[in-house]
């Protein structure tokens, strides 16, 4: 099979490989997935540029959590039932060596979501890691129904899923943006309001909610965590998924004068029931319509170094997809 990987980690375009490979089987309890699309997040950057500083788990890597294709061969004590069927995928390269940024993929059964009637491979991609995360960050402090919520980082692709799985479990979403192009992304999403970044910004939550928002969905905890201790209500929650600073200081006291509760966010080790509810949840909002996440640009396998690189650099906001 055609596949890309690297073996050292670097910059994408000294890494990255594109080769034959000997496609892969499903073992007892797994799928295997002909992909049309793998999706890139930004932890397959990370990860292929030692950001975090875990080195090399596996000697030969191929990268990507997230791909969507159609299952064409399953493992014992799966139904051959599956095979057929289109299918979005998540964590194939969590605690695994080999991902989607291949024409082949095999992944556990409880990994794979079905994709949607009228739903794209591409949009496929997008789904896992954003989804999941989304989904935990809104849900784990608990129901969020009547409440109002703060989703920092609106447009972005977990801000998005966020801002659209909290309103659809009945929420009020207030999302904060950097640019009008943005706001309109997560309006479209589904947020009530969405307020531009800037002077002002925690007094012009507190006006929306004037007793504090009740939980807050966080993608710059460094850079945000003075303006969410300040809108918190009392009792309030934090959910954390990225920081903008790998050491973020804490406002130690307000916290605690607030009651707060901190949450953070890894979608690796979100506990898999969870996993399988919010890809339930998912697949219930592109049924009921909604459109899914921006895509940005599409390359194909053999340009995936420059992909990558689109990550590191975009031009414009939205997800990068890596057709096959």
């Amino acid at each position: 099979m055609l596949a890309a990987w690297y073996e050292k980690q670097g910059p994408a375009h000294e890494v990255l490989t594109v080769g034959e490979m000997p496609e892969p089987q499903p073992l007892a309890g797994e799928v295997r997935i002909r992909l049309a699309a793998s999706g890139i997040n930004a932890g397959d950057v990370k990860k292929r540029q030692d950001a975090y500083g875990y080195g090399m788990p596996y000697p030969r890597i191929i990268p990507h959590s997230d791909g969507a294709g159609s299952v064409d061969a399953v493992g014992a004590g799966v139904s051959s039932q599956w095979v057929g069927r289109r299918v979005w995928c998540y964590a194939a390269q969590t605690y695994r060596p080999f991902g989607t940024a291949a024409e082949y993929t095999v992944v556990p059964l409880e990994r794979v979501a079905l994709l949607p009637d009228g739903v794209a491979f591409e949009q496929g991609a997008c789904l896992g890691i954003p989804g999941i995360t989304a989904h935990r960050a809104v849900h784990v402090a608990g129901p969020v129904q009547g409440s109002t919520i703060l989703v920092q980082g609106g447009a972005g692709a977990v801000g998005a899923c966020a801002v659209q799985l909290a309103q659809r479990a009945g929420a009020r979403v207030i999302a904060t943006c950097r640019s009008d192009d943005d706001r309109a992304i997560a309006l479209r999403a589904g947020a009530d309001v969405a307020l531009l970044t800037g002077e002002g910004l925690a007094a012009r939550i507190r006006e929306l909610a004037p007793d504090g928002v009740q939980h807050i969905v966080e993608v710059a905890l460094g850079a945000n965590i003075e303006t969410d201790v300040t809108v918190l209500a009392q009792g309030g929650s934090i959910a954390t998924y990225a920081s903008d600073v790998f050491q973020p200081e804490i406002p130690y006291w307000p916290l605690v004068f607030s009651n707060a509760r901190l949450f953070f966010i890894g979608s690796d080790d979100v506990p898999p029931t969870a996993k399988k509810e919010a890809a339930l949840a998912v697949n219930e909002a592109l049924a009921a319509g909604w459109p899914g996440l921006d895509i940005a640009a599409t390359f194909p396998l053999e340009a995936i170094a420059q992909a990558h690189e689109y990550v590191e650099h975009p031009t414009q906001p939205g997800r990068v997809i890596v057709t096959i």
